[in-house]
């Protein structure tokens, strides 16, 4: 009595109801759901645990139990983004040797690479949260995000946060660099967090005129990026910086442009979500607090496929480094790139002398 046809598919259609509540979300993607990446939740318990550890109170504590009698300097944190060996560190080595108590090191490998670890002043310095990292993707903006949070963690020391790659130099002594960037000394470390350090400014590059500005923005689709977003609020720059304590926490605290910029990208030619987010985001939260000029080098006269100039061994010169230096606002350029590996040779002969030299 049940083989009619119409009957059948009565009965079976009435058993695929209950069915689809319980499969479709699993068959069906969600709508209005941006996509994000498997390990959000490591990176949040991450930031969330080091802003709570840079919370007033808490810093507060910190600075008592370091103490007013031996009055500690202020630090810089370098962190180093790189996807290959440091081919540099002798360089590197060169320019923080002596001044152990004045820095730290934090570097963000990918694990998928094999890198071969530097010792020396490098040595235990590789970040355990590091994760794979990929060209023209948010990625990049969470492995700098990584290391700014393993920072502010580590040392409450560290008042200044410096951004370079595998493939940057220092143009200037470290007495030269810690000198510039804190030539507002505070008489003592518990002045610095008061009135005058709010004062210093992050050094991030932050551009509104760029030609290539509506690409950039739509990069993701057009009007994707509203309303968190807005056309004339969205800027571009430079990769590198160097953010203040301040900075790097409103970095770790955002959430709102954050689901706007790890939206994957669609016209991977003009989209390059590291050198938009912490522009953009610095400049809508705190435009005056940043100098809108970075102190990273790059020459992009004859870039190729989004990579800037490559200097070779033979462009190695005093005259170049000279040259790198100079700069068009009241800054001088402090680091540069992009180098060749094969570039160290000449640079180490004329470390002392030219680059440490001043």
């Amino acid at each position: 009595m049940f083989s009619s046809t119409p009957f059948v598919l009565s009965f079976a259609l009435f058993l695929s109801v209950p069915l689809l509540f319980v499969f479709g979300p699993q068959i069906l993607p969600p709508k209005h759901v941006s996509p994000s990446f498997p390990d959000d939740l490591d990176d949040l318990a991450l930031f969330r645990k080091a802003v709570l550890a840079c919370s007033s109170s808490r810093t507060s504590s910190a600075h008592s139990r370091l103490g007013t009698a031996t009055n500690p300097k202020p630090k810089i944190a370098f962190l180093f983004l790189t996807n290959s060996d440091l081919s540099f560190a002798p360089l590197w080595e060169k320019f923080f040797r002596g001044h152990e108590h004045l820095y730290n090191i934090y570097i963000h490998a990918d694990p998928t690479a094999k890198i071969s670890a530097p010792g020396g002043v490098f040595q235990g310095r590789f970040i355990t949260e590091a994760k794979m990292t990929k060209r023209a993707s948010p990625t990049l903006i969470s492995a700098a995000r990584r290391l700014l949070a393993v920072a502010l963690l580590e040392d409450p020391l560290n008042l200044y946060f410096t951004l370079v790659s595998q493939h940057c130099i220092p143009l200037h002594s470290f007495r030269f660099v810690h000198n510039f960037l804190f030539r507002k000394t505070p008489t003592s470390f518990k002045e610095a967090f008061s009135s005058p350090f709010p004062k210093y400014q992050s050094f991030i590059e932050i551009l509104s005129e760029d030609p290539n500005l509506p690409d950039r923005y739509n990069s993701r689709g057009e009007d994707v990026m509203l309303p968190e977003v807005p056309f004339e609020q969205f800027r571009v720059g430079s990769q590198f910086f160097t953010l203040t304590r301040k900075h790097a926490l409103m970095v770790l605290r955002d959430v709102k442009l954050w689901r706007k910029f790890k939206l994957p990208c669609l016209n991977l030619d003009s989209c390059y979500p590291e050198e938009h987010y912490f522009p953009t985001l610095l400049s809508m939260e705190d435009p005056k607090g940043c100098t809108h000029y970075t102190l990273t080098r790059v020459n992009w006269t004859d870039s190729m496929d989004g990579h800037p100039h490559m200097y070779t061994p033979e462009e190695v010169s005093a005259e170049l480094v000279y040259r790198l230096r100079e700069s068009n606002s009241s800054y001088p350029y402090i680091f540069a790139r992009k180098f060749s590996p094969e570039s160290l040779k000449p640079l180490m002969k004329i470390a002392n002398d030219v680059i440490f030299g001043d």
